[in-house]
């Protein structure tokens, strides 16, 4: 772990990690947001990755919406990297109050973080639209499981959605007031991995009133002037050991 990361750390009793796609992008899940994911979205579907991702399209064009998430969205060999493992062993010595993620890909609690709070959902859970049938991934990517490549219920027929919060879609309520009461009541905050422009998750950090700021994020980010610690570098080599 970086030095002066760790000095912070040292001092601090409530940590709080707030996290974004370049937390994943080192267990090799791409940012769909970035230019090549826009790119390729735009090429292979004719459509921004913000709109395939939306209610809307997810209601309208159902089975396009699943090609394109089952192809861009789901790594299913992915594994923690050595930020999640970092974060990890400081919730296990106590020093770690919350995790809030934008991330859906469970990797956080793959490592053996417990307390997380995922802003978007995860693409572990999903349900059956009329009845409400929980079914985890793999039932998902069972092409079984998929009538014309989408994912039916077992017991009444119906859409099986993904638990991912879509565009047009508001946050969890619950999920919500847990991230402001980690972030609020932390007296370090570490935010790595986001350029901090996705709202309304970037205005979380707004919430905190604790004594250090910590930015890891490879580019600069419209906050750094707000941090009293940025670092422009990989989160895992920050992070890890």
């Amino acid at each position: 772990m970086d030095e002066r990361v760790k000095k912070i750390l040292n001092g601090s009793k409530r940590v709080a990690f707030f996290g974004g796609a370049g937390v994943s992008t080192e267990s090799n899940i791409p940012d769909f947001r970035s230019e090549s994911g826009l790119y390729k979205a735009m090429n292979d579907y004719g459509y921004s990755p913000e709109h395939m991702l939306s209610r809307t399209f997810f209601m309208n064009h159902t089975k396009m919406f699943y090609d394109y998430y089952k192809k861009n969205l789901i790594y299913v060999d992915a594994m923690p990297n050595k930020a999640h493992i970092a974060l990890a062993k400081l919730e296990e010595e106590g020093k770690l109050i919350g995790i809030v993620t934008q991330n859906i890909d469970g990797l956080h609690q793959k490592a053996g973080n417990r307390k997380v709070f995922e802003l978007h959902g995860s693409v572990l859970r999903n349900n059956c639209m009329d009845c409400g049938a929980y079914y985890d991934l793999d039932y998902i990517m069972d092409e079984a499981n998929c009538a014309d490549g989408i994912p039916r219920c077992k017991k009444c027929g119906g859409i099986v959605k993904p638990d991912v919060v879509l565009y047009e879609e508001a946050l969890d309520e619950k999920v919500i007031s847990g991230a402001v009461e980690a972030i609020g009541s932390a007296d370090t905050l570490i935010v790595g991995g986001t350029s901090l422009v996705v709202y309304p998750a970037a205005g979380l950090i707004n919430y905190f009133r604790g004594d250090n700021i910590i930015l890891i994020n490879k580019s600069e980010t419209g906050y750094d002037h707000r941090a009293n610690l940025v670092i422009n570098d990989s989160i895992g080599k920050v992070l890890g050991n």
